[in-house]
């Protein structure tokens, strides 16, 4: 089992920045890619970014170049530096893990940090 803890949401003022942070506890070994998502009310959970093995990325269209993933495996941490925010980014970010138990993948989801952008 992974226990993922998000934390760095809050209030920001179009334009600004946020980092947020999620860390990894539990069983963690065989994790292999870790993403964020996130929520907006009424709206389905969508993909932000993954990371895998530290290089590989992916993004949204809605945030490249705005939104950098990182990860740091000796904290078992993965980061999400969001500059440049808008107040569509306003949403509930969730952490995922993806863990790899014989014979498939195990997703875990972290219990979300809430991002307000707005003046």
């Amino acid at each position: 089992q992974v226990q993922l803890v998000e934390s760095g949401g809050g209030l920001v003022q179009p334009g600004g920045s946020l980092r947020l942070s999620c860390a990894a506890s539990g069983t963690i070994s065989s994790i292999g890619a870790m993403g964020w998502y996130r929520q907006a009310p009424g709206k389905q959970r969508e993909l932000v970014a993954t990371i895998v093995n530290d290089r590989s990325t992916n993004y949204a269209d809605s945030v490249k170049g705005r939104f950098t993933i990182s990860r740091d495996n000796a904290k078992n941490t993965v980061y999400l530096q969001m500059n440049s925010l808008k107040p569509e980014d306003t949403a509930v970010y969730y952490c995922k893990a993806e863990q790899w138990r014989w014979p498939k993948w195990y997703d875990y989801w972290g219990q979300g940090t809430q991002v307000i952008v707005s003046s």
